[in-house]
């Protein structure tokens, strides 16, 4: 018997937080198993999972069809240098680049490094082919941006928590409100190279911007002969209706960040898809990863790539986000401000002078529905996007009745 199962969920709790970093705040739930929308903790308690670990397991944990590709690959090639071609990463950007509608592909682990590469490229694409002097290009991004964690992302994070200590950051990049294109336009100036916007801004709370705001910013970007970049790391693949929320406004940017979904929930896999001009700044040397595009990851990504279409995933999306804002809508409650979201992806806002977010969710973990609140006062619903109707209800009233345990009485 290993040491792991032995131990008692306190006692693995407590062997994490001291062996680890304390960089996250977890609910206080061990999870040892999980089968397309559920997870189970070590007792082998069952949770509907609302979560989707930030939507990397949007295709359900453990899809058999992505475990096949996985164990397929497995047998016959994990990892070679890119000093070498390997037999399916040809492939993977191939397909990866035409579901998205572009024309090439740059492979990466995490999402953050395909950021990073979305600013090397749009950076040297502005020295290269708009005559932005060197070292002098600027980035406009929006405030309460969440592009990821390392250091030059951060600098132009409007979160404090997520700055404090970590400076000196990089310059270039330019701060405008979310949602509104005028302040793009205004702010686009002679060493402007391109604009970086998530479609939807998951960690700010699923900030919705207004209609149309996608599209004028295409708009905006053709007229001044800049490039257009959508961080769909969270929202891509079907998570907000449609296999990229840009879809929704027929605003095809110049390039596309993705990644979280794109590796199954098995493996890490993000990408830089971008118009063949705009990948080709990139030259032998100038930009790289170890690990991206492995074999193992290109044929994870590959198959995650057809179940989205075989499985119509982002048809499944629309439909049940519409029941899921729905029956968030039907709530009232004093406590929620407001209910927003697109797709299987809402936020709820909650007063925090009659409800704690934290405390919700761990009513929630209590009752079997398992999530975790974004910037104290927004509880996040994004469950696999495999989930059954019948549990989507479910965790809407499992989220009704955590409401009415933990509401503060008001005077």
């Amino acid at each position: 018997m290993s040491l792991q199962s032995c131990m008692t969920t306190q006692g693995l709790i407590a062997r994490e937080a001291r062996f680890g970093a304390k960089n996250y705040a977890p609910l206080p739930v061990v999870l040892a198993r999980g089968a397309g929308a559920h997870l189970f903790d070590t007792s082998g308690k069952r949770y509907i999972d609302m979560m989707s670990a930030y939507s990397a397991a949007s295709f359900g944990h453990l899809h058999p069809r992505l475990v096949h590709a996985l164990k397929n690959q497995l047998e016959r090639l994990d990892i070679v240098s890119r000093a070498y071609y390997s037999d399916n990463l040809g492939l993977f950007c191939e397909e990866l680049a035409g579901l998205a509608g572009l024309e090439a592909c740059l492979p990466m682990n995490t999402g953050a490094e395909a950021v990073e590469t979305a600013i090397k490229a749009a950076r040297r694409n502005g020295c290269d082919r708009l005559s932005i002097p060197e070292g002098q290009a600027e980035i406009i991004v929006a405030a309460g941006n969440f592009h990821g964690r390392t250091t030059t992302i951060v600098g132009f994070s409007s979160e404090p928590s997520y700055r404090r200590g970590f400076g000196p950051f990089a310059p270039g990049f330019i701060t405008v409100p979310f949602g509104d294109a005028k302040a793009v336009d205004t702010a686009i100036g002679p060493c402007t190279a391109a604009v970086l916007i998530e479609p939807i801004q998951g960690e700010a709370g699923i900030i919705v911007p207004p209609e149309g705001y996608l599209a004028s910013l295409r708009r905006i970007c053709d007229r001044h002969g800049i490039l257009l970049i959508f961080d769909e790391v969270q929202s891509g693949f079907g998570r907000a209706g449609r296999n990229f929320c840009f879809e929704h406004e027929n605003a095809k940017p110049d390039g596309l960040i993705v990644g979280k979904a794109l590796g199954g929930g098995l493996i890490p896999v993000s990408a830089f898809i971008a118009r063949r001009t705009v990948m080709d700044v990139f030259t032998p040397g100038s930009h790289g990863s170890t690990f991206g595009g492995n074999p193992l990851a290109a044929a994870v990504a590959r198959e995650a790539i057809q179940v989205l279409r075989d499985e119509d995933l982002a048809l499944r999306s629309h439909v049940l986000g519409k029941s899921l804002l729905n029956a968030l809508e039907d709530i009232s409650h004093p406590a929620i401000v407001e209910v927003r979201g697109k797709g299987l992806w809402a936020g709820v806002e909650l007063d925090p002078a009659r409800a704690k977010a934290k405390d919700v969710c761990l009513a929630m973990m209590r009752r079997g529905v398992l999530t975790k609140e974004t910037h104290d006062t927004v509880i996040r619903f994004a469950p696999p996007l495999v989930i059954d109707e019948a549990d989507l209800l479910k965790a809407v009233e499992v989220f009704h009745d955590a409401l009415a345990e933990t509401v503060a009485p008001m005077d």
